[in-house]
């Protein structure tokens, strides 16, 4: 099984490569040989110049067919750089379901932000069906939340509909 590695998966990457690395004892040279072959300080040195500093977050979940945007954050110094955009891309690449965005009504930046992206903001009455059914928020979340939904959700809607017309 492949999956991302998180904060937690340290001490084991370190553990893998050092464990690794043993293959290699005698066959590079002996100057470039050190134990253990890399140390804590390097892997970390190694995922931050990989990494980069971290400057945003955007996550999805899969609830009932569809898949939700949750926790987009992206910080105040970032914003602006196309940050969020690319997260929202690279998700929209993994998402197995149409998806849908809830954000709190008086976010105007936000709303436009994924109106940019080619999502919709549904109707107050679309919306007071649909947030019960993938969010459990409570019942003044729902009053002051918005919806948006992605271009594949509206064209499964409208397939959904003409069938059981």
């Amino acid at each position: 099984m492949i999956r991302p590695c998180g904060h937690s998966d340290f001490e084991v990457i370190w553990t893998i490569i050092n464990d690794g690395a043993r293959a290699y004892a005698g066959v590079i040279p002996a100057d470039r040989w050190k134990e253990p072959y890399m140390a804590k300080s390097e892997l970390q040195h190694e995922i931050n110049e990989e990494a980069g500093e971290l400057t945003g977050i955007m996550g999805i979940q899969d609830v009932r067919q569809v898949t939700l945007i949750r926790h987009a954050y992206v910080r105040t110094d970032a914003q602006g750089r196309g940050i969020g955009g690319q997260l929202l891309a690279h998700l929209r690449k993994l998402a197995k379901y149409p998806m849908l965005i809830g954000t709190w009504a008086d976010a105007t930046w936000a709303i436009r932000f994924y109106e940019r992206h080619g999502f919709e903001l549904i109707s107050q009455q679309e919306k007071n069906r649909i947030l019960p059914k993938y969010w459990t928020i409570p019942e003044r979340q729902v009053e002051t939340s918005v919806v948006l939904v992605s271009p594949e959700w509206r064209a499964a809607q409208a397939i959904e509909n003409s069938a059981s017309a």
